[in-house]
């Protein structure tokens, strides 16, 4: 015999349907929920442990959807001021610390010479050339001195004190920051001097002027052996 089911039954399960789908959506939601919920507050998880809201929601088989923020997904560009912030690092990090002051031949050692004492080096060079400054520091003399003519005194980033002398004309004033490399002064001839060169000492401890040529090859700096 033929079994027969109204038609009124068949649209009421269509509507159990859609509530069953209705219910999958909001147990979902509500799981996200729970699950923010928890991590925010240990509490909570203790509170929703074994509910039937918490059990419902773990039972789900709703699939969980990620998602990435829109402004995670626009090209990543790193602002201008950054990079130009970036290469002036790199560029301090990466300049020469320690420079020859003149690019002339080495004409002169530390030590007695003549039958006095011959306290730095010398350089040869002509009228004019720029001289510049051995080590980053910061000027503590500049004018007239006795027997140079006219000198720069430095105070240099270890500690020690730099003297320029014989010079033309000094291009820098007492307090100035320099940079090794930055110009400081012109070669001349003057004082006791018999043509023109740059005398260059460096004094450490108490004063004492040290041989420059083991300070500087200390430094990473050849300057060669005198030509006298």
């Amino acid at each position: 015999m033929p079994v027969t089911v109204p038609l009124s039954r068949l649209r009421g399960s269509g509507r159990y349907r859609t509530a069953a789908t209705r219910a999958v959506a909001v147990t979902a939601v509500v799981a996200s929920s729970l699950t923010a919920l928890a991590a925010a507050d240990p509490d909570v998880d203790s509170a929703l442990a074994g509910s039937p809201v918490a059990n419902a929601a773990l039972e789900s088989d709703a699939p969980f959807t990620a998602f990435t923020p829109r402004e995670a997904q626009m090209p990543q560009v790193v602002p201008q001021p950054v990079l130009e912030f970036l290469a002036g690092l790199h560029a301090e990090q990466n300049r020469p610390k320690t420079v020859r002051p003149v690019a002339g031949p080495l004409t002169s050692g530390f030590g007695v010479r003549w039958g006095a004492m011959h306290a730095g080096i010398d350089f040869g060079d002509g009228f004019g050339t720029p001289i510049r400054a051995v080590t980053d520091g910061t000027v503590i003399e500049a004018g007239p001195a006795s027997g140079f003519g006219l000198w720069v005194r430095v105070m240099q980033d270890d500690g020690t004190i730099g003297v320029y002398g014989h010079m033309q004309d000094i291009l820098v004033q007492v307090g100035q920051q320099l940079k090794a490399g930055d110009v400081l002064a012109t070669v001349g001839n003057r004082g006791y001097s018999t043509g023109p060169h740059l005398h260059y000492e460096v004094h450490a401890g108490e004063g004492a002027p040290i041989d420059p040529l083991p300070w500087l090859a200390g430094r990473g700096m050849d300057v060669g052996a005198p030509v006298d």
